[in-house]
């Protein structure tokens, strides 16, 4: 830290002020006259759930250009700006003295990795919500270099940043580029039928299609270990997902016997904002059961790779079949057996054939991947650079120069 800069309690230097939270039988959704918006943590990553409350109701207010703070998590501590309205308790308006702080120069230090870390660490709580704890927060030391100083380090970060920012967007381009590039080898392949293809429904060529259930008493009846519960958030079309994976006892699976999952069974999701996705589960999950979000597709033997089954129903064109996208864009939020089973699959006579064509795929997929987790490591380093700019920029290190007051 530079000598010549100020050091102050944070609590002398900027004002926390809470937010307010109305009952919900006052919210709308459309705008209305005396009516103002209430702005949510959520609100500042979608425009989805727009919340109206009555003026006269609303207490705390904020601007576009008010520094304002997530309470709560995750992530906690998400600083904010860009919207105008009433605020409700998730927030927090950060008033700094303009006299002593330029206010873009205070976001920025609201950034800085190590203020992060300490609100972290002093939110923790043994009862209750984890939450920004305001009289904690008061006392972290915040530096002060002169006003033109914090200028110029507001520049200097706003000019990197910037530049960080252009290349964040143009890996995560490439990155969607290269999931295209594997996408469009899958609708090549099962958009058109080869010589020597066929085409069967799948009720056809299976001998089981079907979902399970919950056992009773939903989550709380699950157990720390076990036998595994498939559920949807584990179903993904680029692989079985083990995070959050449930479990349940012999008692309950016995009960859901009939969903018992096979060695090369293929499953799908059939509701909710994950429908269709669909996986081959390891065997070393096994045994398992599915609950009534996922679907069991079991092949008969001989007639088509479950491997190519999975590939086929993850291509964009089968996907869009099966979801029953049409010119209006229009999308089934359920899929029902019936469907599955009467949805038709393209795919070549010979076994042999249809093995080659998954090693070719899983090739250019193993590419793709690959691909993907190097612009994803790329995208880390940026982060990383991020964090200690930052660092240093709250250290001094970034203006080593002494700026004239």
């Amino acid at each position: 830290m530079k000598e010549e800069w100020e050091i102050k309690p944070f609590g002398e230097v900027c004002e926390i002020v809470g937010g307010s939270q109305p009952p919900k039988k006052d919210f709308i959704f459309e705008p209305r006259e005396d009516y103002i918006r209430l702005i949510q943590v959520r609100d500042y990553r979608t425009d989805k759930y727009i919340t109206y409350i009555p003026k006269e109701k609303a207490k705390r207010f904020c601007t576009k250009t008010d520094i304002m703070i997530g309470r709560y998590g995750p992530p906690i501590f998400g600083i904010f700006e860009g919207l105008e309205g009433a605020y409700n308790v998730a927030l927090m308006k950060a008033v700094p003295n303009e006299e002593k702080l330029n206010k873009v120069y205070f976001r920025w230090f609201l950034h800085n990795p190590d203020i992060i870390k300490f609100v972290e660490k002093t939110s923790k709580r043994a009862a209750g919500q984890d939450g920004v704890r305001k009289e904690r927060l008061y006392a972290y030391p915040v530096p002060i270099p002169s006003l033109p100083e914090q200028k110029q380090i507001v520049a200097i970060l706003d000019k990197a940043f910037a530049a960080i920012d252009q290349a964040k967007a143009n890996i995560e381009r490439n990155i969607q580029n290269a999931k295209e590039l594997f996408q469009s080898k899958l609708n090549e392949i099962f958009s058109q039928k080869g010589k020597g293809w066929e085409e069967e429904k799948l009720k056809e060529i299976t001998t089981k299609i079907g979902s399970g259930a919950t056992p009773r008493g939903g989550q709380s009846s699950y157990k720390e270990t076990g036998i595994s519960l498939i559920r949807s958030m584990n179903v993904h079309d680029d692989g079985f997902r083990e995070k959050k994976l449930a479990f349940i006892d012999e008692e309950q699976a016995k009960k859901l016997d009939n969903v018992t999952i096979y060695e090369n069974d293929v499953l799908l999701n059939i509701t909710g904002a994950s429908v269709a996705r669909c996986c081959i589960v390891d065997e070393k999950y096994l045994p398992a059961r599915v609950n009534q979000h996922v679907s069991i597709i079991r092949l008969k033997e001989n007639i088509l790779d479950h491997k190519f089954l999975h590939y086929a129903l993850t291509s964009q064109t089968n996907k869009e079949l099966l979801l029953g996208i049409g010119a209006q864009g229009a999308t089934r939020q359920a899929i029902t057996k019936v469907q599955i089973e009467n949805f038709s699959v393209r795919f070549p006579s010979s076994i042999k054939e249809q093995k080659s064509l998954v090693k070719s795929i899983g090739a250019i997929e193993i590419l793709s991947n690959e691909m993907e987790s190097i612009l994803k490591k790329k995208l880390d380093n940026l982060e990383d650079l991020k964090k200690s700019i930052l660092q240093k920029a709250f250290s001094g290190e970034l203006t080593k120069n002494p700026v004239a007051v």
